[in-house]
């Protein structure tokens, strides 16, 4: 299995994309999900989901927790792709407003997340995500705590 350790002398970009490029990435969240890989750059990631009933709220509508889930990734993932080799980061604070429902119908949602500032110690990055239309679903923003 694959650990943190394989990919250690790696920066945070070149390490996610080996880990994507693997033909059976280690157990994530984004597997789980069913979540892809869209765009992978330096300090802008963008991943994809496509809806399922067992997503659903009480309400029959996607529940609230996959976008937020979606928006850590690519927001985490972002401010990931800025670090250099050896430094980890982990969310310090995740901030969501839903603007839109979804239908939870196996239709494809897409969050962008960007990086906003990368420091020593903290980082801050923003995303958005969108339905198949191509209209806002949701949006957030999010502080990393850098570990050096």
């Amino acid at each position: 299995m694959t650990t943190a350790l394989d990919f250690a002398g790696l920066s945070g970009l070149e390490a996610l994309r080996a880990m994507f490029a693997m033909p059976e990435p280690p157990p994530n969240i984004g597997s789980f999900l069913g979540m892809r890989v869209e765009r992978l750059e330096e300090g802008d990631v963008a991943f994809s989901l496509p809806t399922r009933p067992e997503y659903a709220n009480p309400l029959g509508t996607l529940h609230g927790g996959i976008c937020a889930t979606l928006l850590d990734s690519v927001m985490a993932c972002a401010v990931h792709s800025r670090l250099p080799a050896g430094v980890g980061y982990g969310t310090l604070e995740l901030k969501v407003n839903y603007v839109r429902a979804v239908p939870a119908d196996g239709g494809l949602i897409t969050a962008a997340g960007t990086t906003v500032h990368v420091g020593r110690s903290t980082a801050t990055a923003e995303g958005r995500v969108t339905d198949a239309e191509g209209r806002l679903v949701a949006h957030g923003t999010t502080t990393c705590m850098i570990y050096r």
